[in-house]
């Protein structure tokens, strides 16, 4: 299972329409092994029922026939489910984008908080200094104190 599912930019379920659910599901049926081994079973099968005294015997016409109409059917297919799949990355670019300007936002916001807590800090720096200066001058002054 791809992991593209559970991600929060990704339309799922009955978010879908109905063409980009069977879409996902021919692309997922279709470009799978489990379709090219039940593709080649099928296959064999045909050929050993129609050997020589089948209904289709060799060069195995009608089998032929049928290959070129899945054979171009596929085609659309795939061409169906790489639209979806430019869909997909579409909305995870979109969602990352979104992510990246709040990330961009929120990264603004620390900058001018540390730059604000600097600020303070240097003031409270020298306020310090200028205590501990006049500390020490107090205790020169009256060292018995």
């Amino acid at each position: 299972m791809t992991t593209w599912r559970r991600h929060p930019g990704i339309r799922t379920g009955d978010q879908l329409s109905l063409g980009e659910r069977a879409a996902d599901k021919m692309r997922n049926s279709m470009g799978s092994w489990a379709f090219v081994f039940i593709s080649l079973a099928f296959l064999a099968c045909w050929m050993l029922v129609n050997r020589n005294t089948g209904f289709d015997p060799y060069p195995f016409i009608l089998l032929n026939l049928l290959l070129s109409c899945v054979a171009a059917l596929q085609g659309a297919i795939l061409l169906i489910a790489a639209r979806r799949s430019d869909q997909i990355s579409s909305e995870l670019a979109q969602h990352d984008y979104e992510t990246d300007c709040k990330s961009e936002e929120l990264l603004t916001a620390l900058q001018a908080d540390f730059e604000q807590l600097t600020v303070q800090h240097a003031a409270q720096s020298r306020q310090l200094a200028e205590i501990l200066t006049l500390l020490d001058t107090r205790q020169r002054e009256n060292p018995a104190g």
